[in-house]
């Protein structure tokens, strides 16, 4: 190149000079300028797009608030307060009828002449249809209702009828408060999520479900006597269930009379495989 035309030539044709400028580093260093300026430019629209459509968004928000709507209220349509209504009071007990009764006493051997009026005993067809008591006493006759009981000479002592005694030593089957695991609920979910385990066959197998295990809790809480009663009986899972209560300790006793019992308990045990 002439030394003229390197004084006025750019600096990328010194560089190119005699190489092939179509290649395409030649256009874009040419243009590298131009394209910068394009980008700064558009970069610089977008963010005063987004800025400005930012600030309207916000104003359009802040006009479009409305001041809270205040109603005026009428006090007159204002309802009263409704009095509390106490309830009724409970109806008077019921008194129950009084029933007919006839005097009947043990029979006395004597004469005719010494058997007053008022002593003489009654008559078969009367005490078809009254109760039978020491004193005669006026009121309905006796059509299967329970008579009131008869006075005790003034003792005021009534005996209740005696109840016969449960046999304590024998394995109570019905119990007024079974015997339950130590802890409740919550504990027998721990221990069973920290001893059961599924059987390796039952659960390759897919075999699923709830076993039923009856057992023997004594009066000191030992456990006795265990057998699975219902449940699958593949897989292993009644034995795994068996093995899981023995292990169990010592359970809280049934009370029976205010007693501890020797009673039967049912426990299900149940068995389901996740689904993977």
């Amino acid at each position: 190149m002439e030394t003229k035309k390197i004084l006025d030539a750019d600096i990328l044709d010194i560089i190119f000079e005699g190489r092939n400028k179509d290649y395409g580093a030649y256009v874009l260093r040419k243009s590298y300028n131009r394209r910068l300026i394009k980008a700064l430019i558009s970069t610089a629209v977008i963010l005063v797009l987004l800025f400005t459509g930012y600030f309207l968004s916000g104003m359009t928000k802040h006009v479009e608030k409305k001041a809270p709507a205040i109603t005026d209220i009428d006090l007159n349509r204002v309802q009263q307060e409704k009095k509390e209504e106490l309830p009724p009071p409970p109806p008077p007990p019921r008194v129950p009828p009084q029933i007919q009764i006839t005097q009947f006493t043990p029979p006395r051997i004597v004469k005719d002449n010494d058997v007053k009026e008022d002593e003489k005993p009654p008559e078969q067809d009367k005490l078809d249809d009254t109760k039978i008591g020491s004193v005669n006493q006026e009121g309905l006759k006796d059509d299967g209702i329970t008579a009131p009981p008869v006075s005790d000479a003034g003792k005021g002592v009534v005996e209740a009828p005696k109840k016969e005694e449960d046999d304590i030593d024998k394995i109570f089957t019905k119990v007024e408060i079974e015997s339950d695991y130590p802890g409740g609920a919550a504990a027998w979910l721990r221990y069973m999520n920290k001893n059961l385990r599924y059987p390796d066959e039952a659960l390759n197998n897919g075999i699923q479900g709830t076993v039923m295990v009856q057992f023997v809790v004594d009066k000191e809480g030992n456990v006795s006597d265990v057998q699975a009663i219902s449940g699958p009986t593949e897989g292993g899972l009644r034995e795994e269930a068996v093995r899981v209560i023995k292990k169990s300790g010592k359970w809280t006793p049934a009370v029976q009379n205010g007693q501890h019992v020797k009673s039967y308990k049912r426990q299900p045990v149940g068995f389901k495989a996740l689904d993977e």
